[in-house]
């Protein structure tokens, strides 16, 4: 969609600022950008998509739609924010064992909370079965759908135009695919489609990671070889073979934790021009980078989002993934999307700093998108 057009569709979300940060410039020897998606109303770049879709959703219904949610996290808060703003109803089935912090913000923005089993999965079939039984009531998206990828594409139009310039490389998170999805479709839209994105997980979340080396030549896609607990599934629609994960180590996965991503972003991302690197880092990786972004820029941030910082305080990492350039003044330009996310407070993050002053690793060791493990110094 043109940023014309987003720009008279009357959106919920407002442009977030792009800001130059010196000091991240100063590490990596490359002027570093940051997307700063942490200031939306639902504090996620989640705000735009499913505002999107929602907005939507109430010119087609009209004010009686009755918007329906499975999500225990940044997805179900997004749009809870997002029909408060328009006045709607909204219904957010959750999995048992949520924080209360998380049902206390639910229920700030007047939804109807509902637990709906033990797991996601569960929350996810009671929902569906409310969508059944209401005529009015519509499914919200978590993240594979088109409509979301459309409304996250606009961040991409508006680094297009606070940018000026082209960066050499945009760096992302991923999970189930929503947000890579909208960074796909933004860069095609402004001519960017040859811009090189890497998309970061965390290992033991990192359905992306593996789904991606299944296909098209790939490290894995001829022996198809994956972790205990991860099976291979294959779609048949996009004709692509996904990592499905039936269960989660990393302290990500509340909000990276995917059990498997969408097809149809698996497949986009395969096929651009530009390409996509993948890759899965420790924990306590994110974890520093959690703690250096927060000293550095005043932003906490959760595990999640610090993931897609993780290249910015490791030029070793950083270098394999952008090479510099030959000129003596190529100086490299890159963005990070910092996506934000609710789910982090004081004494996370402490607890996070805990775990990493125990860990006694010398060498950190990352998952690289050739399927071989990349070690760097501490």
């Amino acid at each position: 969609m043109p940023l014309s057009l987003f720009e008279t569709y009357q959106n919920l979300w407002q442009e977030t600022p792009l800001l130059y940060s010196g000091r991240i410039s100063e590490i990596l020897g490359a002027s570093v950008y940051l997307k700063l998606e942490n200031l939306h109303p639902s504090y996620s770049f989640k705000y735009r998509g499913i505002s999107h879709f929602i907005k939507q959703a109430k010119d087609k219904s009209g004010p009686s739609v009755h918007l329906v949610i499975a999500s225990g996290g940044n997805a179900g808060l997004a749009a809870a924010c997002a029909a408060k703003s328009l006045g709607l109803r909204c219904s957010v089935f959750i999995p048992e064992g949520v924080t209360k912090n998380t049902l206390g913000l639910l229920k700030q923005e007047n939804a109807e909370v509902i637990v709906g089993g033990r797991h996601y999965a569960e929350a996810l079939k009671a929902a569906e079965e409310l969508v059944k039984e209401d005529p009015q009531a519509v499914m919200v998206p978590a993240y594979d759908n088109s409509t979301l990828w459309s409304g996250h594409s606009s961040m991409i139009h508006e680094i297009h135009k606070q940018l000026q310039e082209e960066p050499d490389a945009i760096f992302c998170s991923v999970g189930g695919g929503g947000l890579l999805g909208g960074i796909i479709v933004g860069c095609k839209d402004v001519g960017w489609d040859h811009v090189p994105i890497v998309a970061l997980e965390t290992i033991g979340s990192d359905c992306f990671y593996h789904s991606i080396s299944l296909n098209h030549g790939r490290f894995n896609s001829a022996e198809k070889s994956l972790p205990p607990g991860v099976n291979l599934v294959h779609d048949d629609i996009h004709s692509v073979s996904l990592a499905h994960f039936t269960g989660f180590s990393s302290k990500a996965s509340g909000s990276l934790g995917a059990s498997e991503p969408s097809a149809a972003v698996v497949k986009m991302a395969l096929e651009r021009r530009g390409g996509i690197k993948t890759v899965s880092v420790p924990d306590e990786l994110s974890m520093e980078a959690l703690a250096l972004f927060a000293n550095d820029h005043k932003f906490l941030v959760e595990l999640a989002c610090s993931t897609t910082l993780v290249p910015a305080y490791h030029p070793p990492l950083f270098d394999k993934l952008v090479a510099p350039k030959k000129q003596p003044d190529g100086r490299r330009v890159v963005v990070f999307v910092v996506c934000g996310g609710f789910k982090i407070d004081l004494e996370t993050a402490s607890d996070y700093q805990r775990a990493l002053s125990e860990d006694l690793r010398a060498v950190w060791t990352v998952k690289y998108d050739d399927g071989e493990l990349f070690n760097f110094e501490r």
